[in-house]
């Protein structure tokens, strides 16, 4: 855990975006870090969801906490991080200690244009999911993430002629599969962690 929060330390402020296209949505995400218990040297663990098939976009995915930024009730991209987090899956804006900001990241399909930020929890966080949004709150530590067998990337093409191309990236756990937006933080996340350029 201490490892972690010194290099979330040391994290570049993120480089300004282009603007968003005219029909892009902000939204703010959580990456949820815990320590398996109190001692500093614990192994950090990473808080992860699972949406239901009834949401309106990125059905049955695994996801970090977050949604939509909301400009009547959240002040800034942070802010919605922290409040959806805690509609979410019953975490306390004042229980998390956000350390970092990390480069915004767009949806490959779709109109999405996320805002990530780290923040530390206490050891074992009290989880409470909401039905309507979570199917299943979980947690992974980051030495299972950075397994050499956990992480593959595969190269998509769409469009009508398949002209659009992007690489894609997934992290498989023993019972999930993390891809997409969810996953390109995970890579830019980690190999900062571990002072690997991507």
């Amino acid at each position: 855990m201490r490892d972690v929060r010194e290099r979330c330390a040391a994290l570049p402020a993120p480089a300004p975006l282009p603007p968003p296209r005219p029909d892009s949505i902000a939204a703010a995400v959580l990456l949820v870090i815990f320590g398996a218990s109190p001692d500093e040297h614990a192994d950090a663990h990473l808080v992860l969801t699972k949406r239901p098939d009834t949401m309106p976009s990125h059905q049955g995915q695994i996801a970090f906490p977050g949604g939509k930024i909301d400009p009547a009730v959240d002040a800034s991209p942070r802010d919605a991080a922290l409040r959806e987090a805690r509609e979410e899956i019953g975490l306390s804006p004042s229980a998390v200690d956000v350390i970092a900001e990390l480069p915004t990241v767009g949806t490959a399909v779709g109109q999405f244009v996320m805002t990530p930020f780290v923040g530390i929890t206490a050891p074992t966080p009290l989880l409470v999911p909401d039905p309507y949004e979570v199917v299943r709150v979980f947690d992974v530590s980051l030495g299972e993430l950075l397994r050499d067998d956990a992480y593959r990337s595969e190269l998509w093409r769409w469009g009508n002629a398949g002209e659009d191309e992007r690489e894609m990236y997934f992290f498989d756990l023993e019972d999930e599969t993390i891809w997409g937006a969810t996953a390109r933080i995970l890579v830019d996340f980690l190999a900062f962690l571990v002072g690997v350029p991507v």
